[in-house]
């Protein structure tokens, strides 16, 4: 008899009302301009059958990190790299969903009960899950990993790491988020942001998913689906 499972699709539907993130903070010595502003995802149809076009076909404006993608070491590390070099394997095979109990941020002492080993594929489901994807543009508090939570994770040598959030880094101070990002894709490990969580209980799932081959890509989205 065939094996039946369950199946949870993670991913946020792509529209034009799907949450971004604020405004990127300068750093250092950077004076605030407008090109630290992310521009809005924009979908629509030019032609639709609906509306008695012979064929329906639609166009789609967005960020390579617009909705649930994932970041590969380009992103912030020079010569680094891309997203359609990335091994299949990164995002496919076992992985685990660990949920947060902290209302924080993802931490060492919290993670330490859970024996990661090298090679794993982890998932937090943290508070954040779901109310931030019910708001256009989520500005408030919300839970990421902490440097030494990254730096910690980093050293176990894991394939991937994500969150469901917009980003895996608080945005507070503003080198926190080069520092927390470097610390895992300077280690050759894969981020997954933007996860929709909140109908996953944690434990132990297969994960099948590829980003899109985007040429050159410091990210790709992705359709993200895990196997109970």
């Amino acid at each position: 008899m065939a094996k039946k499972y369950q199946y949870f699709d993670v991913t946020l539907p792509l529209n034009k009302e799907i949450p971004i993130p604020a405004p990127v903070p300068p750093q250092p010595g950077q004076a605030p301009s407008a090109e630290n502003k992310v521009p809005n995802p924009q979908v629509y149809r030019f032609f639709d059958v609906n509306k008695g076009d012979k064929v329906t076909m639609s166009r789609i404006e967005m960020s390579s990190h617009d909705g649930t993608h994932i970041d590969s070491p380009l992103h912030f590390i020079p010569g680094g790299m891309t997203i359609d070099a990335m091994p299949y394997e990164t995002t496919i095979g076992p992985c685990r969903v660990i949920e947060i109990k902290d209302e924080n941020a993802v931490t060492v002492k919290e993670l330490e009960p859970y024996k990661i080993k090298a090679g794993e594929r982890i998932l937090f489901k943290t508070k954040n899950s779901p109310q931030v994807w019910k708001q256009r543009q989520f500005l408030g508090k919300a839970v990421a990993i902490s440097l030494d939570a990254a730096k910690y994770l980093a050293g176990k040598k894991i394939k991937l790491v994500g969150i469901d959030f917009l980003s895996i880094a608080a945005a507070e101070p503003p080198e926190n988020i080069n520092d927390v990002h470097k610390a895992f894709l300077t280690n050759g490990i894969f981020i997954m942001e933007a996860l929709k969580l909140d109908d996953v209980k944690p434990g132990k799932y297969e994960m099948i998913c590829l980003p899109i081959r985007l040429e050159n890509g410091d990210a790709g989205p992705c359709r993200v689906i895990l196997r109970k």
